[in-house]
C-alpha cells in the first residue's frame, strides 16, 4: 500500500448491515464525515433472495438515539410496540404453561419496552437516510481489503483499488470481521450447538403489543409483535432448537411444520400460520480479545456477539456507536487517537462482558430439559417477578444500558 490515499474522511465504517448504516447515520448526522463501504448491497424488499427476514426490537434508549440520527421518522409508522414481556415456563410433561407472567412496561414508567422492525425494511430506509447526509459516502459493492495504521491517520485499500485515509476505522463487519482479522484480534467464541429459526406468522389472537418467550427446552420460543398482515394479526418467531432439530424442522412441509409452531408456542396465540420464507442461524456467544487497535474500534458483531435472547444485540452495538460519537464530539482533535480509543474499551468492555454473561445464563437455563432443571427454572422465573423491587430493577436493566450515557 502507498503512502498516498485517494480520499479523506472522519470515518471509515466497514460494513453495510444495520449496525454498520446506523453508525454511519448517527456519525453523519453528528457532522463527521464518514464513507460506508460493504461488498453486498443492502437487500430492502422481504421477497428478495438474501433478504434478512429477522427483526429488530429497538430498546426505548436505542429508538432515542434513532431520534438524534434523524432516522426514527422513517421508522415509526413500521414499528410495532412492546408494551409487555411475557416469559411461559412450559417444561411439564406437556407443552401447556406452568408458569406465566408479565413484566409491563406500564409499572416502570415507559409506555413500551421496545419497537418491533423487519430487518430488510432498517436497511431500506438507513439507506435512504444516508443519502440525505452530505457528508456519508455509502458504498455498496465494495468490501474493505487491508489497511495500514499510522499515528495521525489509518490509510486503507478497498477492494476495487480505492484508498482512504481515515482518522478512525470502525469494524461494523460482522463476526467474522476481516478489519477485526487485519488489526490481529482474536476473539473467544462459545458454541451452543444450536441454531434459531426464524419465519413470521400470522394467528387468531391479538397479540396486544405482547412479546411472548416461551421456554421448553433446547431454548425459548419468542413470538414478536409486527404489524397486522392481511388483516390478520402478526408476530415473528425465534425458535432457538438444537442443530438436528433445526434441520428436522427446516425440511417439514407447512402443515407439519404449522402444527408443530402452533404446538411449541403453548398456545399463547392460537393456531400460528407460518407466511413467508423459514431462515435457520446458527446461535453462538462471542467476544473480541481486544476492542480496540491502532487507530481502529470494533462495534456490533465485530466486537461481540450474542444469542437472540432479550433483544439484546442490535441494542448492545448502539450503544457501541453512541460511546463513539460522545467520545467524538467531545474531543473532535483526538478522534482516533489512543486516549479516545482507550476510553472506548474502559466504558464498553465491562459492559458487553457482564451483558454476554448473563444471555449466556439465560440460554442455558432455557436449554434445560432434565424435569429437575425445569422445575428450578419454572420457580426462579415466579420468584423473580413476584417480588417487586426484583421485578422492577430487571426490568429497568432489560431497558439496555444507553439510557446511563
Amino acid at each position: 500500500m502507498s503512502g498516498m490515499a485517494d480520499d479523506s474522511c472522519d470515518i471509515f465504517i466497514s460494513g453495510g448491515g444495520v449496525a454498520g448504516l446506523a453508525a454511519a447515520a448517527v456519525f453523519g448526522a453528528a457532522g463527521l464525515s464518514v464513507t460506508v463501504a460493504d461488498p453486498a448491497p443492502p437487500v430492502t424488499d422481504a421477497g428478495s433472495d438474501g433478504a434478512d427476514l429477522r427483526t429488530t426490537a429497538f430498546l426505548r434508549p436505542a429508538r432515542d438515539l434513532l431520534v438524534e440520527a434523524g432516522l426514527w421518522a422513517r421508522l415509526e409508522a413500521d414499528a410495532t410496540p412492546l408494551k409487555v414481556m411475557r416469559i411461559v415456563d412450559a417444561g411439564g410433561a406437556r407443552t401447556v404453561p406452568r408458569v406465566s407472567r408479565d413484566f409491563d412496561a406500564a409499572t416502570i414508567g415507559e409506555p413500551a419496552f421496545g419497537w418491533n422492525l423487519p430487518n430488510w425494511l432498517l436497511r431500506r430506509e438507513l439507506a435512504a437516510r444516508l443519502d440525505e447526509l452530505p457528508g456519508v459516502d455509502f458504498r455498496p459493492g465494495v468490501g474493505f481489503r487491508g489497511l495500514l495504521a499510522r499515528d495521525d491517520a489509518a490509510l486503507v485499500t478497498l477492494s476495487d483499488g480505492a484508498r482512504l485515509r481515515a482518522r478512525l476505522v470502525v469494524g461494523a463487519d460482522g463476526r467474522d470481521s476481516p478489519v477485526r482479522e487485519a488489526s490481529g484480534i482474536g476473539v473467544r467464541r462459545v458454541r451452543y450447538g444450536q441454531k434459531a429459526v426464524v419465519f413470521a406468522v400470522t394467528h387468531s389472537r391479538p397479540h396486544d403489543g405482547v412479546s411472548t418467550e416461551v421456554h421448553r427446552d433446547g431454548g425459548p420460543f419468542t413470538l414478536v409483535p409486527l404489524p397486522d398482515r392481511d388483516g390478520l394479526p402478526c408476530s415473528s418467531v425465534v425458535w432457538m432448537v438444537r442443530g438436528p432439530e433445526a434441520a428436522r424442522l427446516m425440511a417439514l412441509g407447512e402443515a407439519a411444520f404449522a402444527a408443530e409452531a402452533t404446538d411449541r408456542s403453548a398456545g399463547a396465540l392460537g393456531p400460528l400460520t407460518p407466511v413467508g420464507r423459514r431462515q435457520a442461524w446458527p446461535i453462538v456467544s462471542q467476544m473480541a480479545n481486544a476492542l480496540t487497535a491502532r487507530r481502529v474500534a470494533l462495534v456490533a458483531e465485530a466486537a461481540h456477539v450474542v444469542p437472540p435472547i432479550g433483544a439484546q444485540g442490535l441494542n448492545m452495538s448502539l450503544e457501541d456507536v453512541s460511546t463513539l460519537r460522545d467520545l467524538a464530539l467531545a474531543r473532535p482533535e483526538g478522534l482516533g487517537e489512543r486516549e479516545m480509543l482507550d476510553a472506548y474499551a474502559r466504558r464498553r468492555h465491562p459492559e458487553i462482558a457482564a451483558r454476554l454473561a448473563g444471555v449466556d445464563l439465560l440460554n442455558r437455563a432455557s436449554m434445560a430439559g432434565a424435569p429437575p432443571l425445569t422445575a428450578l427454572r419454572a420457580a426462579g422465573l415466579a420468584a423473580l417477578h413476584d417480588v417487586r423491587p426484583v421485578r422492577q430493577a430487571l426490568m429497568r436493566l432489560g431497558l439496555g444500558a444507553l439510557g446511563r450515557r
